[in-house]
């Protein structure tokens, strides 16, 4: 077998408003299981960035420790990036974003390294606001350590090892949404058209966005008796809404007439344009959307697409008040303007 990605691409593929082809945002062959929910999400990533028409240089992909967090390898390899150690992503990505604001920073993580040894570090995160796409690649186990369950699997799920679990599972999208996060989606890795839009999205909205997309582990994880498989998901999806991002400079065309539309003006301009039946949940009030994941629940059913938003949220930088000027772009005299300011600034704190 060859790990060797060919180099031939078709001469007329299409090319972004950059220039680019979609083979600029692609990364090194995967080396995960075939038919890894995760490869679907790194697609999904690539397509996003690809379409928005994203400099691959100004990225900044940031992961920890998982199978999850093997995937920024796989795409965006004319970016920068940094591997973690376990759980430690988020405190590496903000003093990342400390030192250099202007980047796009998309962070990989797993159900395990979030929701267990990460999850300290995941809530101050996202309490701070830092402004940084979060993808948690959920597939309900411990896929490198031979499929144990992890603290996001379904009370009375069985992975392939058949002992159901006995424990409640966290939801990492009530959590988010609880502690204030201002943009909450949950997707499916085999759900290309809604994902891609969803990242898209989560890419322009200023603050920290959490997308927690159920990645089923072909090898331990996907089973019947397993609510995070390929057929579990697909029978109990329930999604809030058919949405896409709408560049602002383009014509708003809605497809079915008889369905309520709602437009939502994001921060730069652009505008996420949802389509839901009248009786859907009002993604802009937390209280709503918390009830609606606890129904969905007890119907057991997954509710999927962009279920919070709250454009109107500061991110870490308005909230401490930080430079405008990225600090890695500072003088010398910038970074120390010396023993005077440093004493007045003493001064006013006594």
């Amino acid at each position: 077998m060859s790990y060797l990605r060919s180099s031939f691409r078709h001469p007329h593929a299409q090319k972004n408003k950059l220039g680019y082809t979609q083979a600029n945002y692609e990364g090194a062959l995967s080396t995960l299981c075939a038919g890894c929910g995760h490869d679907s999400i790194s697609n999904s990533i690539i397509n996003a960035c690809f379409e928005l028409s994203l400099e691959p240089h100004k990225i900044a992909k940031m992961s920890g420790i998982g199978c999850s967090s093997k995937t920024p390898a796989y795409f965006l390899s004319n970016s920068h990036g940094f591997n973690s150690v376990h759980g430690r992503m988020p405190s590496v990505t903000t003093g990342a974003n400390m030192g250099n604001r202007d980047l796009t920073y998309i962070g990989v993580s797993g159900d395990g390294d979030t929701a267990s040894i990460g999850m300290g570090q995941f809530m101050h995160l996202v309490r701070r606001n830092l402004n940084m796409v979060y993808i948690v690649m959920n597939n309900g186990v411990y896929g490198l350590t031979k499929g144990q369950d992890s603290a996001t699997a379904d009370l009375g799920s069985a992975s392939k090892k058949g002992v159901p679990n006995m424990y409640e599972p966290m939801d990492l999208c009530e959590l988010a949404i609880s502690l204030g996060s201002g943009y909450v989606a949950r997707s499916f890795s085999g759900d290309k058209d809604q994902l891609v839009p969803l990242i898209k999205g989560a890419i322009k909205h200023n603050g920290f966005a959490l997308i927690d997309c159920i990645s089923p582990c072909v090898t331990f994880n996907n089973n019947p008796q397993s609510t995070k498989s390929y057929e579990w998901v697909r029978d109990h999806k329930e999604a809030t809404g058919k949405f896409d991002l709408v560049p602002e400079a383009a014509e708003i065309q809605v497809q079915n007439p008889n369905e309520l539309t709602e437009s939502i003006q994001l921060h730069d301009g652009t505008t996420l344009n949802l389509h839901r039946q009248p009786d859907s949940l009002d993604i802009t009030c937390r209280e709503s959307v918390l009830s609606a994941l606890e129904e969905a629940k007890q119907n057991q059913q997954v509710l999927t697409g962009l279920l919070h938003l709250n454009t109107n949220s500061k991110d870490t930088h308005d909230i401490i008040n930080t430079s405008s000027k990225p600090l890695n772009q500072m003088s010398e005299s910038e970074l120390c303007p010396g023993s005077d300011i440093l004493e007045s600034i003493n001064a006013s704190l006594r």
